[in-house]
């Protein structure tokens, strides 16, 4: 088997946003149990810290560079929130920010966990794919994979599926978890981006990257091929199709070759509609007629309809990760901090570094977005009636 390389990022000071940490009655405005108190002095309100969590009690000897790359998710039926850390335990805090459970894998997870129904669909890091009543904890079924998980599960007629990091993907019952089947590619034999691309699921069809530069529209209920496009050329090193698509309204389908760019093509038979050819995205987010994307040193925004550049905001040596809109505001986490972009201007309202850093995506419910820090704090942001600032 191919071991799969993951590339070095180079880690940068805390950024100015350190400096906007501020009090704020009983909580800090941006406040943070990881760093010293600081002045009251924040320009405009972005959001307010309602509660935090710290989730890793024993923490590794002489760890330099912490990294929690598990997105959280909120469980609606028991009210809470869901994240997975580096120690292999999958945590549950309820509303008020207490322990409501624990459960451990045994393993560190690569990704997040997905919610339906009361039920916790968790990839954990030991391979297995498990399925938790969300407000208790209790196994109601899991699956040994035998490949290391990395992508959030997404649900689909029914079936649970989920990719690994050596390019498989599983389809497995909702219900009691029994395998329905499985689809793989091998990977290049070259260098290969860590990551991997999670299904994006749109009318009974399945749409995944993978590692060799292919997107491939997948059946969800038998895991046929209806069609295979490959987007990044010849050659064997980093020609990772590792973002998970996107579709607009329009049936557009955006996906990014790391090599090659970001991608429009027609969802029902890969038609390459354009194609920006700007290297290193990792990343997409399709909302309206704008799609963003995300990856290495810089953050894009074009028009989803002709692929015409409306903004780029650069990053330096910094590296954007999977970003998300929350009231108005374009999230993105670059692991030194979560940045706050204004999406019509590509402009960087803010930077909020809770200490280390952080590397998962947030998780957005209405005005209330849930982050986890590199040091394994869990944090409840409330967006509502907040000042967004002038425009510029």
């Amino acid at each position: 088997m191919t071991m799969r390389h993951a590339r070095w990022k180079r880690w940068v000071g805390m950024l100015a946003g350190v400096g906007l940490l501020a009090g704020c009655g009983r909580a800090q405005l941006y406040g943070s149990p990881e760093l010293p108190r600081a002045p009251r002095q924040p320009p405009v309100e972005y959001f307010r810290v309602d509660w935090w969590k710290g989730l890793v009690d024993k923490v590794p000897l002489l760890e330099y560079s912490p990294r929690e790359p598990a997105s959280p998710v909120y469980e609606p039926e028991s009210r809470n929130v869901i994240a997975q850390t580096r120690d292999g335990y999958i945590h549950a805090v309820g509303p008020d920010g207490t322990l409501s459970w624990s459960f451990r894998t045994g393993a560190r997870a690569l990704a997040g966990a997905m919610t339906s129904e009361g039920v916790v669909y968790a990839p954990g890091g030991d391979g297995t794919l498990y399925a938790l009543d969300g407000a208790t904890g209790k196994v109601k079924w899991k699956y040994p994979t035998q490949e290391s998980l990395a992508t959030v599960p997404v649900l689909a007629d029914g079936l649970v599926l989920v990719a690994s990091d050596t390019d498989t993907v599983f389809a497995v019952k909702a219900s009691d978890g029994t395998w329905v089947w499985q689809y793989r590619r091998d990977p290049p034999s070259g260098f290969t981006i860590r990551g991997a691309s999670a299904p994006k699921v749109d009318q009974g069809t399945a749409y995944v990257g993978f590692s060799d530069g292919f997107l491939v529209a997948l059946k969800v209920d038998d895991g046929g091929v209806i069609w295979e496009k490959a987007l990044s050329g010849t050659g064997t090193e980093f020609l990772d199709v590792d973002s998970t698509p996107a579709i607009d309204s329009a049936g557009r389908l955006y996906v990014a070759s790391y090599k090659n760019g970001l991608y429009a093509l027609e969802a029902d038979s890969g038609a390459v509609l354009w194609n920006t050819s700007v290297g290193g995205m990792t990343s997409v987010l399709a909302r309206g007629e704008v799609v963003f994307a995300a990856g290495d040193s810089r953050v894009d925004a074009y028009l989803g309809e002709t692929g015409r550049l409306i903004w780029s905001l650069p990053l330096k040596d910094k590296t954007a990760l999977a970003p998300v809109l929350a009231r108005g505001m374009l999230l993105i986490p670059n692991q030194n901090a979560l940045l706050f972009v204004d999406p019509t201007t590509g402009k960087t309202r803010m930077a909020w570094n809770p200490g280390r850093g952080i590397s998962a995506p947030p998780y957005v419910v209405g005005s209330r977005v849930y982050v986890l820090s590199n040091n394994a704090y869990l944090y409840s942001l409330d967006m509502n009636n907040v000042e967004k600032g002038p425009r510029g």
